[in-house]
């Protein structure tokens, strides 16, 4: 991976660690994650529209575009609902894992992109170190009264539940979108994409109107501040995206979940801080086997 690759990479880690735990701590995490895409995306189409009519795209681009629409309403749905009912220190590696984990077999099948020995390692480290921060600890949470209650263990398998739904489409969303950048200018791809999963979700968002109208009361600034993170995290991986292979930008974005556990586990209090750190500091040796790799 080149330095300019990395560069991109890690700053979209730290964006995106940041506007996830604005999602967390939100009232309804859905309802904040639409709020804060379509705001996004309103901000971001004049230049999309721009580098559309300078770039155009290639034959085929408009079939990833619609399918990135798809695939990312049904990532935010699901991760709104994992936010909802399950920790940030445990949703966020489940669900960023496996999408490393994944992403490297699709991009082999699909794409006919070869891993070097050093980048594999690297990837399995990585996967190595997330499996750790999620084995164990699941049914005791910080406290005077470490037991959980029925009702929130339930809460809890259903948070990682929907976590493993959104690890599914995190990996799906990259192979596509490895290819739709390349044939649609970035900053037109990820306006389109935005706009468009907004469009898509509208109808679910319409149903839930008193929680819109809460979250923009209660939330209205951090829902601004999120608007600049989320789409503009993303932005840099499609960049990075046209710099590196698809399985090495996404391994090396996961730098994302050590800050993730420190702002869960210690931030927010949910507890389990040493065994968490340990394994981010596996993903953290198997981030610098991704860099290193050519």
């Amino acid at each position: 991976m080149s330095g300019r690759a990395l560069l991109l990479v890690l700053a979209a880690a730290v964006v995106h660690a940041a506007w996830n735990a604005l999602a967390k701590r939100a009232h309804d995490p859905f309802v904040f994650l639409w709020s804060s895409v379509a705001l996004a995306s309103l901000g971001l189409l004049p230049l999309g529209v721009w580098a559309l009519t300078h770039e155009g795209w290639a034959p085929g681009g408009v079939l990833f575009v619609l399918a990135t629409v798809v695939i990312h309403a049904v990532y935010f749905f699901a991760l709104g609902r994992a936010y909802a009912a399950g920790d940030l220190s445990l949703v966020y590696p489940v669900a960023r894992g496996l999408g490393v984990a994944l992403v490297p077999l699709l991009a082999f099948l699909f794409l006919e992109e070869r891993l070097s020995p050093v980048g594999a390692l690297g990837i399995a480290l990585v996967v190595a170190g997330i499996a750790s921060m999620t084995v164990g600890g699941h049914d005791r949470a910080p406290g005077p009264f470490p037991r959980l209650r029925r009702s929130e263990r339930g809460a809890r398998v259903a948070g990682l539940g929907w976590a493993v739904l959104t690890g599914l489409t995190i990996a799906a969303y990259s192979v596509v979108d490895k290819a739709g950048v390349a044939r649609v200018h970035p900053l037109a791809y990820i306006s389109l994409m935005g706009i468009g999963m907004s469009i898509v979700l509208a109808p679910v968002i319409l149903r839930r109107r008193p929680a819109l109208a809460r979250e923009w009361r209660t939330n209205g600034r951090a829902i601004a501040v999120a608007s600049t993170m989320n789409l503009t995290s993303y932005l840099l991986v499609l960049f990075a995206f046209r710099l590196s292979k698809a399985g090495y930008v996404v391994a090396a974005r996961e730098i994302s979940i050590v800050l993730s556990v420190l702002i869960g586990s210690v931030l927010m209090r949910e507890g389990h801080v040493a065994p968490r750190l340990a394994g981010a500091a596996v993903v953290l040796i198997g981030v610098a086997c991704v860099a290193l790799a050519r």
